[in-house]
C-alpha cells in the first residue's frame, strides 16, 4: 500500500510534468509553489517523533518555498508584463516527453541502487532524481529568466529529496543548510534578473548574447 509520503512525491513528480508541459509561466510557479508546500511538510511525516526543531525548519520551509519566493516570482512576471513562454529552446511537448522519459528512468534505475531497506521501496530517491532531471531541462531548454529561476527551484527541490533520505541522522543540519542555500540562491538569481531587466528590459536570456566587452 503506497504510504503518505510516497503519495506526496508522486504529486511532486507530477508537478515537475506539469511545469515542463505549460507555456503560462504562472502556472510554473504555481506547480513550484504547490511542490514546495508538499516537500516542506514531508519531515513531520517522516519523523517518528515530534520535534519543535524539524516542526520550525518544516514550517519555515514552507513558507519560503510556497509562499514567499513565488509571491516575488509573480511580482517579477507582472512587473516585466510575462505571461507566456513564447520560444524555448526546447519544445513543451519535447520537454514533456523528456520529463516522462526521465521519471520512468529514475524509477527504474533506483531500484538497481544499494538503498537501506527503508528506502528501497520508497518513492524518494527517484522523485529526488526526476525533480534534479526536470531542473535541468527547465533551466536549459527555457528563454525567460523567471522560467529558469523556477528550473533552479525544482532542481533545488530534487537535492531537498535526497537530504530527506539523512533526516534521522542529521535533522536540523540536513534541512537548514538545503533552506539556507536556496535563500542565498535565490537571492544572487534575484539581483541577475533585476539586472537583465534593467539593461535590456526584458527578461529574455537570450539577449544577453549580445553582450561585448
Amino acid at each position: 500500500m503506497m504510504s503518505l509520503v510516497d503519495l506526496m512525491v508522486g504529486l511532486a513528480m507530477g508537478l515537475n510534468l506539469l511545469a515542463l508541459g505549460s507555456s503560462r509561466v504562472v502556472s510554473v510557479i504555481r506547480a513550484v509553489a504547490l511542490q514546495g508546500v508538499l516537500l516542506g511538510m514531508m519531515p513531520l511525516l517522516l519523523e517518528e517523533h515530534f520535534d519543535w526543531r524539524v516542526a520550525l525548519i518544516a514550517v519555515v520551509t514552507m513558507g519560503v518555498k510556497g509562499f514567499v519566493i513565488p509571491a516575488l516570482l509573480g511580482r517579477a512576471m507582472r512587473v516585466a508584463n510575462i505571461e507566456r513562454e513564447i520560444e524555448p529552446f526546447i519544445g513543451f511537448i519535447p520537454s514533456l516527453l523528456l520529463g516522462a522519459v526521465g521519471t520512468l528512468a529514475a524509477v527504474a534505475g533506483a531500484r538497481a541502487l544499494p538503498l537501506l531497506p527503508e528506502h528501497a521501496d520508497s518513492l524518494l530517491v527517484p522523485g529526488a532524481i526526476a525533480s534534479v532531471l526536470t531542473g535541468f531541462v527547465l533551466l536549459i531548454g527555457r528563454v525567460k529568466a523567471i522560467a529558469q529561476v523556477c528550473g533552479y527551484l525544482i532542481l533545488e527541490n530534487g537535492i531537498y529529496l535526497f537530504g530527506l533520505l539523512l533526516i534521522r541522522s542529521t535533522p536540523l543540519l540536513v534541512e537548514s543548510g538545503i533552506l539556507l542555500d536556496l535563500v542565498v540562491g535565490i537571492f544572487v538569481i534575484g539581483i541577475i534578473v533585476d539586472r537583465i531587466q534593467r539593461a535590456f528590459d526584458s527578461l529574455d536570456t537570450r539577449k544577453l548574447t549580445v553582450l561585448r566587452e
